[in-house]
């Protein structure tokens, strides 16, 4: 399961400065074999990044560089196709959700307010023929409420013998690949086990949502538009609690930065339209977001929850510490000159490099620790606000970083949507449907990935 292309000893030497952690490994495609021309950021034709793709040693096999290269514009495209052509019996019907963290870049490359932004794309998607368009915020208010709870669960159970902390988050794909494939044990227990938000969107989306109307499935295709490549390779895991099992979760994967050349090139006449939703004609009145500075927030989110479960003490801000650096960040929870709780953020390679070597050794502080394989967090997945030459275009970013500020922040527990879908579609926050809809476990190096083909 080694991947030709890099080696351990090659990542290594790459993480050393800024410019090197930024170096990339190209990695061919039958299409470059073939002396065909790439398609634009298609991940087999262009490059995987370390900085948002830790996954470089051990980690990506032949068949799944094969499968992620069939995640491109142009078998997006090849459905839509389809769907004009073929007997309506063989349709699919194409569902769309968006991350909360590519709707920013949208907002700040066409100059446009966020929810000016999501309207255009939306009625964009549509006009190409996108049946329905998703946000996967509601997503990730089941991650974090599920982690939430484990958060707590661990904290009570934790003991010297058989410790249960840190517990490391698990949104990430880069970062989780990348425990799984090339750390082992002794990281991969401290992970949480809740999905991330594109696993449980998958599962909403082709069971909940399939339930609603009608539909097996596997005649849903579903598009993730996301800020990073790695999301393509967790594409490739997702497994649905369906009546039918082996339905994957997302069948494609395509980047902002993919989308908005399509946008870009494209001369379709659109009609602005709002989102939809997964509960039938509702529209969402107003966009929202966790509290995170570019991301979905699991660390300020947790930390609220867990003061108030285990301590019994509210917090209003949560003050963050930089510490090494302005990616390595410490927030604690004091009480008479007693620290209760010590959490930490950890975006970006070098930092997650000290976090595992800190760890290993014992000597490891924190309680909890938020890991992201980007630098910068989610809105610089490299997905999107890349300059020509492949590098950050920061004046692009800050912009998105304020526009991200802007929308409003609303605590998973307020959701009322999430609260019915406990009941409606997992039978209570408790049920035996809970732990398998929501969570995961996870593998060892060495282990074979699913390698199932998707399923058009």
């Amino acid at each position: 399961m080694k991947c030709e292309h890099c080696t351990r000893k090659e990542c290594s030497k790459k993480t050393k400065t800024d410019d090197q952690e930024n170096a990339s490994v190209n990695v061919p495609s039958p299409a470059q074999e073939n002396g065909e021309k790439g398609e634009f950021h298609k991940l087999a034709d262009a490059k995987i990044f370390l900085s948002d793709c830790l996954a470089c040693d051990s980690c990506v096999s032949a068949e799944e560089g094969i499968q992620v290269s069939q995640q491109n514009a142009k078998d997006f495209f090849q459905v839509l196709n389809l769907n004009k052509k073929c007997d309506t019996s063989e349709h699919k019907v194409l569902a769309v959700s968006l991350c909360p963290q590519s709707l920013p870049y949208f907002a700040a490359k066409f100059s446009l307010s966020v929810t000016d932004a999501s309207r255009r794309l939306c009625g964009f998607l549509k006009s190409l023929g996108v049946h329905y368009v998703f946000d996967t915020t509601i997503a990730a208010d089941f991650s974090i409420l599920e982690s939430q709870k484990e958060f707590v669960r661990r904290f009570r159970q934790h003991n010297e013998e058989e410790p249960a902390l840190p517990m490391l988050t698990s949104a990430c794909p880069g970062w989780v690949r990348y425990a799984e494939r090339v750390l082992g044990h002794p990281v991969t227990p401290h992970l949480c086990t809740a999905k991330s938000p594109q696993q449980i969107m998958g599962s909403l989306v082709k069971d909940y949502f399939a339930r609603r109307q009608n539909l097996s499935p596997d005649k849903i295709f579903h598009v993730i538009v996301a800020p990073c490549y790695d999301k393509k390779l967790e594409a490739l895991q997702e497994d649905v609690l369906t009546a039918s099992r082996g339905s994957r979760g997302t069948d494609c994967v395509l980047t902002s930065g993919e989308i908005a050349q399509m946008m870009e090139q494209s001369d379709v006449s659109v009609r602005e339209a709002a989102l939809d939703t997964l509960f039938g004609d509702v529209k969402e009145e107003e966009l929202r977001r966790h509290d995170g500075a570019g991301s979905d927030g699991y660390l300020a989110h947790i930390f609220r929850h867990a003061a108030k479960e285990l301590f019994n003490e509210d917090v209003g801000e949560v003050t963050y510490r930089a510490l090494r650096n302005k990616d390595f960040q410490e927030v604690t929870l004091e009480k008479s000159g007693e620290v209760l709780l010590r959490f930490a953020a950890a975006y970006g390679f070098r930092n997650i490099q000290n976090v595992v070597l800190k760890l290993k050794k014992g000597k490891f502080p924190y309680h909890f620790v938020e890991v992201l394989a980007c630098a910068g967090g989610c809105l610089n997945g490299r997905g999107q606000a890349q300059t020509a030459d492949g590098r950050t275009d920061k004046a692009l970013l800050q912009k998105m970083k304020g526009i991200y500020a802007d929308i409003p922040v609303q605590l998973p527990e307020a959701s009322t949507h999430v609260q019915e879908l406990y009941q409606e579609w997992l039978d209570g926050t408790d049920s035996p449907r809970v732990q398998e809809a929501l969570h995961t476990a996870y593998q060892g190096p060495g282990q074979p990935a699913d390698s199932r083909d998707i399923k058009w």
